[in-house]
C-alpha cells in the first residue's frame, strides 16, 4: 500500500494510477470490488436504481434523474463512459461532480484496497459511490457498464432494476446470442424487488431468471404499456396512468421505450419516491443527454450519436431517415475493433455519401486504414458514388467533412464515445460551412 507522501494529488494523476493497477482492462468478477466495498463500509441508505441493457441505458438514467429532480428529490447518478471529462461519470443534483470533491474518495479507496488489484472501472466506481453515499440524497441511480452479473455495479443491491434493450455486443464476454446476454443482464435482479424490462421483445431467459431469483418482473406489453399520436402519448401501468404527455426532449423513435420503463420504475417505487404528473411532464421536457441523436442546427446540420452496435445503428438510421431531405450526408466514424463493423456499414451505407474514418486514442480501437479497407472489401451500396477518407483523430475528420460539405448537407458523427467526445473537446461544435462564412 502507498504511503501518504506518494499518493496522487490531482484527479488526472489518480486516473493514470488506476489505469496501471490491474494487468487487464476488463477482468470480470465481483470478488475484488465486494471485498474493498466491505472494507469501506460502503452502502446506500436511500432507494437505489440500477440500469442495465445493451442500448438505452444512458437515456433511461437521464430521464430518471430529470423526473426525480423535477419532483424535488436530491439525486446522485453514476454513468459511464464519459464523453470529454471524467467528472461526467458522477452527477449530483444534475451537476457534474467537482474534481476536488472526488479526491478524498480516491484516497479512501486506495487505503482500503490493500493488496487488492482493482481495475480502472472498479476503482473509479468505488470512489464515486463513496462520494454519493456521503452526500445527502433521496435517490441514487447506477448505470451498469457491461453485462450485469459480474459488472462492478452489481456489488450494490438495487431496490429496483431496469433492463433496457438486449442486443449482441461484447459477445466475447457476455455470449453470442440474446438469450445468453440477457442472462448476464439479469444478474442485477434481486429477490422480492421489482425489475423493469423495457425491451419490447425480451429474451425468454429474462423471465426465467426473474422466476428463479424471485424478482417482481414488470414487463413492457404485460405490466405497463404506452400509446400515442403525433402530438402526445400516454402510459398505463399496474395501478397508475399518465395521460397527455409531451414527447421526451431526447430525440429518436426508440426513446418512448426508455421513457415507458422509467415510468414503470417510478410506479414500482411510488411508496418511497412518489412523483406527480407535472414532475413527469417537466422531467421529460427538460431532459438532456449529449451524444444520443443530438442534433445541432447549423450550416451544415450536425448529428452526434454514440451508436456502435447493430441495434443502436438501426435506430440511428431510422432517425436519420425521418429527419427530412439533405442533399448529401457526410459521416465521421470511429469504433472499437471488436464491433460488428460489417453490419454497421451495411445498415448505414445507403444513407452516407462520404465516409471520414478516424483513428481513436484507445488500444482497442480500429484504425482508420482498417475501416476503409473493410468498407472497400464489403462494397455496400450507397446513395451514389461514395468517397472514403482517413484521419488521425475525430477533430481532423470533422474539419475535413465540414470543408467538403455544402451548407444544406448534414454531418453525422457516430460510433465510439471516443469519436463523439473527440469532436466535443472544446464544447458542442456549431458548424458554419464554406459558403456561409
Amino acid at each position: 500500500m502507498s504511503s501518504p507522501t506518494d499518493l496522487p494529488t490531482t484527479l488526472a494523476d489518480w486516473l493514470a494510477r488506476c489505469e496501471r493497477l490491474h494487468p487487464k482492462e476488463i477482468d470480470m468478477t465481483l470478488e475484488r470490488v465486494r471485498r474493498v466495498k466491505e472494507r469501506l463500509g460502503l452502502r446506500f441508505e436511500v432507494p437505489l436504481i440500477s440500469v442495465a441493457g445493451t442500448n438505452g441505458k444512458g437515456s433511461t438514467c437521464a430521464m430518471l434523474e430529470s423526473i426525480a429532480l423535477q419532483a424535488g428529490y436530491r439525486v446522485g447518478l453514476y454513468s459511464k463512459p464519459h464523453l470529454v471529462h471524467f467528472e461526467e461519470r458522477c452527477r449530483i443534483n444534475g451537476q457534474m461532480a467537482d474534481a476536488a470533491a472526488l479526491l478524498p474518495h480516491f484516497e479512501a479507496v486506495e487505503r482500503a484496497r490493500g493488496d487488492v488489484s482493482l481495475t480502472y472501472f472498479e476503482f473509479t466506481l468505488l470512489a464515486i459511490a463513496r462520494l454519493l453515499a456521503a452526500t445527502d440524497l433521496d435517490l441514487v441511480i447506477l448505470e451498469v457498464g457491461m453485462g450485469g452479473r459480474l459488472d462492478a455495479v452489481n456489488a450494490f443491491d438495487a431496490d429496483c432494476a431496469i433492463i433496457t434493450s438486449i442486443d449482441i455486443d461484447h459477445a466475447e464476454f457476455l455470449g453470442r446470442d440474446r438469450e445468453a446476454i440477457a442472462r448476464e443482464k439479469a444478474g442485477i435482479m434481486r429477490a422480492g424487488k421489482p425489475v423493469i424490462v423495457s425491451d419490447p421483445m425480451p429474451p425468454a431467459s429474462l423471465a426465467a431468471e426473474a422466476q428463479r431469483v424471485g424478482a417482481d418482473l414488470r414487463q413492457l406489453g404485460r405490466d405497463f404499456s404506452f400509446s400515442g399520436d403525433p402530438q402526445q402519448w400516454r402510459w398505463a401501468g399496474r395501478v397508475k396512468r399518465f395521460n397527455a404527455l409531451a414527447y421526451p426532449a431526447l430525440r429518436g423513435a426508440n426513446q418512448l421505450l426508455n421513457a415507458a420503463g422509467v415510468l414503470a420504475a417510478f410506479e414500482a417505487l411510488r411508496e418511497r419516491l412518489p412523483v406527480s404528473a407535472q414532475a413527469v411532464r417537466s422531467g421529460f421536457a427538460l431532459v438532456e443527454l449529449p451524444g444520443r441523436f443530438q442534433t445541432i442546427a447549423g450550416q451544415p446540420t450536425l448529428v452526434l450519436d454514440v451508436a456502435h452496435n447493430p441495434h443502436a445503428i438501426a435506430a440511428l438510421a431510422q432517425n436519420l431517415d425521418q429527419m427530412g431531405f439533405f442533399p448529401r450526408t457526410h459521416a465521421v466514424f470511429g469504433v472499437m475493433a471488436d464491433k460488428d463493423v460489417a453490419a454497421i456499414f451495411t445498415r448505414m451505407a445507403p444513407l452516407v455519401d462520404a465516409w471520414h474514418f478516424t483513428d481513436l486514442p484507445a488500444p482497442r480501437a480500429a484504425q482508420a486504414d482498417d475501416l476503409a479497407a473493410q468498407f472497400a472489401g464489403l462494397a455496400p451500396k450507397g446513395p451514389g458514388p461514395v468517397t472514403l477518407h482517413r484521419h488521425r483523430d475525430p477533430s481532423q475528420a470533422l474539419a475535413a467533412a465540414l470543408g467538403a460539405a455544402d451548407p444544406a448537407d448534414r454531418i453525422v458523427v457516430f460510433g465510439s464515445f471516443y469519436t463523439v467526445g473527440g469532436v466535443m473537446q472544446d464544447g458542442v461544435p456549431r458548424l458554419t460551412g464554406k459558403h456561409t462564412a
